[in-house]
Formats: structure tokens, C-alpha cells, sequence
């Protein structure tokens, strides 16, 4: 069970180069989705004064997402104290205390959207003892008491490698356990704040090694000037480190103080990434230009799911 966002048309697999500032190549427009749902989203979401990673990152899939009564939750505010150079989440080394009601408010939109599967991320808090882990425990914690059955996953930051950061999240036991790579070793210097490519290798295989979420998962962008090779490096680094579920997509510049796009990656060139993926021993490739962390996140969980348990059969 494998799911399909490559264009439908063959001739959009060929490979396409920029030509002029702004251009992009077919395969990197999108329609904009019909229906009101987005308005309905857009209001529970300002009912319950949530952020939301969707509009923080100005992320493509925005308004698809939420047609679909769907988001992904920005939790700990919506200032990082950390300033990566692909990512347009506001900058601030003094961000505000986290808000003590906040677990609760998010609770309250997941009951009121109706969602099954559960998406919190958040900024890096670097400015806490414990990195923002007891806070991102309690929403996990209030997110279940008010929406029993529900599936939660996790997208965290590293914690800056603090085990027992780590750990008050893990006891929480989230259906999944995402911690994104981001780019390719050579690149991480440049892409990455702080973070670094080798310390989220060794968050992902700890997590791994505690057994405590279903699956871990991990996410690489592409275009920023890394070769296939690299991807390949990546890919691989990613599975031996224990990762269930990999994430490729395509990098856009959020605004001109940003990274530019060096690369137009074809989506041939994902599927090629793809099918390595699975050679590597990865459990679910989910590779596109419009693949996001967290893009169809439930979907992924289930098909996911359906694959653990047709292995065990």
C-alpha cells in the first residue's frame, strides 16, 4: 500500500531546469483545492488560538490539508531560538514561557476537527532545561483523556541530545517518533542551526533502541545542491539508524532571506530515491515534490500499519 502525489501525466517525469527567477517547473505548480472546509479549519483553529506549523513554515499543502479538516500543531510558541537557513519559523533567542493551557486547547481542536491521527510539532527550545519535553508529555497526555483511540505522532526537535529530554516524551509512548535529518551530511552545516547531522543519527537510533513508539520516522529535503549520491548516503544512514518511515520533499524558498533552490529534483528522481529506500531496508518510502513531514501524515500511519502487520503474518 503505497500512496501516489508523482504527476499523473508521464510527460511532467522529464526533467526540467529553472529559467528565470520564480519559475517553476510543472511539476512544482498546484491547484488550489475546492470546497469551504479550509474557512471551518481556519476558525477552529483561531477558536483555540493554536499555531499551527502549516502557516508558521508557509507550507504548499496548506490549503489542501485543511479542506480536509486537517493540521499539524505548532506547540511551545511560534518563536525559535533556533535560525535555520531553509526554514521561515520566526527567530528569537528570548521566546515567551510556554502557555500552561495550551495541551488543553490543543485537545479541544483535535475533538472539535475530528481528527483520528494527531500531528504535533514544535520549535526548538533551546531556552529550557529540558528542551520543551514535559510540555510536548502533557499535550500527548491531554490530547488522549479528551480523544481516546486517537493515534499520535510526534515531530520534536534533538533536544540537543538530552536522553532524558528524550525520554518524557517516549513514555508517552507516541505512535510515532519523528525527528527530521533534514538535508544530506554535507549540506547539514549550511541548512541546520545548532542541529547536526550526526547527533539526529544518534536521537533516531536511541529512540529506536526504547521500543516505545511503533514506528520512527525521519525526513530529507531536496534541491538545495545535494547529489543523488548524498541522497543515497542519507537514505541509508536513515535505515541502519532504525528509521521505519523516510520523508523525501522538495525544498522551496519561503522568502528571499532564505536558501535558494539550487536544484529542480524531477519526480523520476523520487521514485529513483524511493525504490532505493526499500532496497535500504525502510519500511515505507513516501517520496514527492510536495512531501512534507507530516503531509498526509495519517495515511502514512495506516499504510504503515497494514505493512507491520502483513510482515508478521
Amino acid at each position: 500500500m503505497k500512496l501516489n502525489i508523482l504527476p499523473s501525466n508521464p510527460e511532467e517525469n522529464k526533467e526540467e531546469k529553472a529559467v528565470g527567477p520564480g519559475r517553476f517547473p510543472s511539476w512544482l505548480h498546484r491547484k488550489i483545492p475546492l470546497g469551504g472546509e479550509h474557512f471551518a479549519t481556519d476558525s477552529i483553529l483561531e477558536k483555540y488560538r493554536l499555531n499551527t506549523v502549516c502557516e508558521e513554515a508557509k507550507c504548499p499543502n496548506r490549503m489542501e490539508c485543511y479542506s480536509k479538516k486537517t493540521a499539524t500543531f505548532l506547540a511551545l510558541g511560534k518563536a525559535c531560538t533556533r535560525n535555520c537557513g531553509f526554514c521561515d519559523i520566526d527567530f528569537t533567542k528570548t521566546p515567551k514561557e510556554p502557555e500552561i493551557d495550551e495541551p488543553e486547547r490543543i485537545a479541544g481542536s483535535v475533538r472539535e476537527l475530528g481528527l483520528k491521527h494527531v500531528v504535533i510539532t514544535m520549535v526548538a527550545r533551546d531556552d529550557l532545561p529540558d528542551g520543551g519535553a514535559f510540555h510536548i508529555a502533557k499535550i500527548i497526555d491531554e490530547v488522549r483523556k479528551t480523544n481516546p483511540g486517537v493515534t499520535i505522532e510526534v515531530l520534536t526537535s534533538d533536544f540537543q541530545g538530552n536522553y532524558k529530554a528524550i525520554d518524557q516524551v517516549l513514555e508517552k509512548r507516541p505512535d510515532i517518533f519523528n525527528h527530521n535529518i533534514e538535508t544530506v551530511r554535507e549540506l547539514s552545516p549550511r541548512v541546520r542551526h545548532k542541529a547536526t547531522y550526526d547527533r539526529t543519527l544518534e536521537v533516531l537510533r536511541y529512540v529506536k533502541s526504547q521500543n516505545k513508539s511503533s514506528f520512527v520516522k525521519s525526513g530529507i529535503m531536496v534541491g538545495l545542491g545535494e547529489t543523488k549520491e548524498q541522497v543515497q548516503e542519507t537514505i541509508k544512514d536513515l535505515a541502519e539508524a532504525g528509521c521505519d518511515i523516510i520523508t523525501i520533499g522538495h525544498y522551496l524558498q519561503a522568502n528571499i532571506k532564505k536558501l535558494t533552490v539550487k536544484s529542480f529534483v524531477s519526480p523520476e528522481q523520487f521514485k529513483d530515491y524511493e525504490e532505493y529506500g526499500y532496497k535500504m531496508g525502510a519500511k515505507h518510502m513516501y517520496c514527492g515534490p510536495f512531501v512534507r513531514s507530516s503531509y498526509n501524515a495519517g495515511e502514512i500511519f495506516q499504510a504503515s500499519s497494514t505493512i507491520s502487520q502483513e510482515s508478521h503474518v
